[in-house]
């Protein structure tokens, strides 16, 4: 061999093994974020449990027996069932009750009982829709009167507003043409003085909060990691132009942090579902200064234009250096005096807590997007959403609760290690590329851990999904309806057990 081949040689095994070198250091994983003995022991006890699988399957008993019986058989009972809720809903607005009034239980439980007649009865679905729409007003109405850090009025707020709305789905869910029809849902047309725009029919005003649900799986988690598990896992401030009516968005991305975006950009991203909620006129702030939602909207506005705001991964609601979703339109309104979240979200199980540290997540009194929508201080507006959306929503949730349910029997949020200096090189190309106001492959704020872990939560969560989705197809073949909820998050254990090889 030449001297100069044994140059080369010698230099490419040099390199090879200062590659090597570098490899193994950065293969060194990162110590598993510690935890405070406060924020790791929780109180499972807060975190809300239906505990009624008996009642959720002898509704499902009940429906087959209407859909054996046909609609024509269980009309009247149907009927005189729906003018019992009418006069139950009329009792409920014209009186004045506490959170744990038993007029709020026999109403829960009216509604919940109809469902499976009114799912054989078709024509019956639009008229069940607008009561519950009815009972969800009603309530928050009843809940101006309610302290928000009792807990019976959260428990109260939540079995009403989410059940009803979950009712609602679960027909919507075994008609597709009757969730067609109803891919808008009107709520209050609660009165504004601010700035207004159209948006899918419905007139939005500057100082609005849109509640929406993405599509990834971290979305889902967002959404149902919570101790009162809802549909919401993003929030947005609304804000429109005095002068133009054009309408703006201002949020929070994990990957830009706060942005300012125009309307057809925020509906075009992917969303399962959107609600528009209202600060009430007659909150005293507003009448005292009925513009004070466009002030708002404004000062988020021009927090956002004036320089790069990084995403909060922490959930600290008190730093206002960093925000997440949340905080842009509780850090907006807090400038002007009103507080919004009247209670605070909290998340309890244990292991949810250590899913949610290993992402970067250090703060488990926040505000979690769900929450909003029990804010006696906010009217519900309007809420989209269709028949296939629904269908992916309720999917997701059943195996992220899945998941979550692994994760409180001690199972540890994985990730590939060997990719690990991959993503930290990917991490220091992003560290540079955020210093020039471009977007990085890791996300500001994430580390190259949590990279791979929210890649791994990812990867399982759609395998589930289409193993969750041939277990329902079979289910329907077998049974002649799709799985109601409860019948998805059973599937979605065993198809979980499948995939984890647990």
């Amino acid at each position: 061999m030449a001297g100069g081949e044994r140059r080369a040689v010698r230099v490419a095994l040099g390199i090879a093994a200062a590659l090597s070198v570098a490899y193994a250091l950065l293969l060194r994983a990162d110590a598993d974020p510690a935890l405070s003995r406060a924020q790791a022991e929780g109180d499972a006890a807060r975190a809300f449990a239906w505990n009624q699988d008996a009642f959720f399957d002898a509704l499902e008993a009940g429906h087959v027996r209407a859909r054996a019986a046909g609609c024509a058989a269980v009309r009247p009972e149907l009927a005189r069932g729906l003018a019992a809720l009418d006069g139950a809903l009329g009792r409920l607005r014209a009186g004045t009750f506490g959170p744990d009034a038993p007029l709020l239980a026999e109403v829960e439980r009216a509604l919940f009982e109809l469902a499976p007649r009114v799912g054989v009865c078709p024509d019956e679905v639009p008229g069940y829709a607008a009561r519950a729409a009815a009972l969800r007003d009603a309530v928050k109405r009843q809940s101006e009167r309610w302290s928000m850090d009792d807990r019976r009025a959260r428990e109260a707020l939540y079995r009403l507003l989410y059940g009803g709305r979950a009712a609602v789905e679960e027909l919507l869910l075994q008609d597709p043409a009757a969730a067609a029809r109803a891919v808008l849902a009107p709520g209050a047309d609660e009165p504004s003085a601010t700035p207004a725009a159209p948006m899918l029919g419905v007139t939005i005003h500057s100082g609005d909060v849109l509640l929406s649900r993405g599509g990834a799986a971290t979305s889902a988690l967002i959404a149902r990691g919570n101790d009162f598990p809802g549909n919401f896992s993003h929030v947005a401030l609304v804000h429109v132009d005095a002068r133009t009516g054009v309408a703006r968005i201002v949020e929070a991305h994990i990957d830009r942090g706060v942005t300012v975006s125009s309307l057809e950009d925020y509906l075009g991203d992917a969303k399962l579902r959107v609600l528009v909620l209202r600060p009430r006129a007659d909150l005293p702030a507003l009448v005292q200064d009925p513009m004070l939602p466009h002030r708002a909207a404004e000062a988020a506005l021009e927090r956002a234009s004036a320089g790069h705001v990084a995403y909060d991964f922490a959930m600290d609601r008190e730093d206002p250096a960093r925000l997440f979703c949340s905080e842009v339109a509780a850090e907006a309104y807090a400038r002007l005096g009103v507080r919004l979240w009247t209670g605070l979200s909290r998340i309890s199980s244990e292991g949810l807590r250590r899913w949610l540290a290993a992402f970067g997540v250090r703060h488990f009194e926040t505000l979690e997007p769900s929450d909003l929508e029990y804010d006696p201080q906010l009217r519900v507006v309007a809420e989209w959403r269709d028949p296939e959306t629904l269908r992916r929503d309720h999917h997701d949730n059943a195996v992220t609760e899945a998941m979550l349910e692994a994760a409180e029997r001690g199972a540890p949020l994985e990730y590939a290690r060997w990719l690990l200096p991959v993503a930290r090189a990917a991490k220091g190309l992003s560290v540079g590329l955020n210093a020039v106001g471009l977007v990085g492959p890791v996300p500001e704020g994430m580390s190259a851990t949590a990279a791979l872990r929210n890649r791994w939560y990812g990867a399982v969560h759609a395998r589930v999904v289409a193993r969750l989705e041939r277990r329902a197809a079979a289910f329907q073949a077998e049974r002649g309806y799709p799985p109601p909820y409860w019948q998805l998050v059973r599937l979605a254990r065993e198809e979980l057990g499948g995939v984890l090889g647990r």
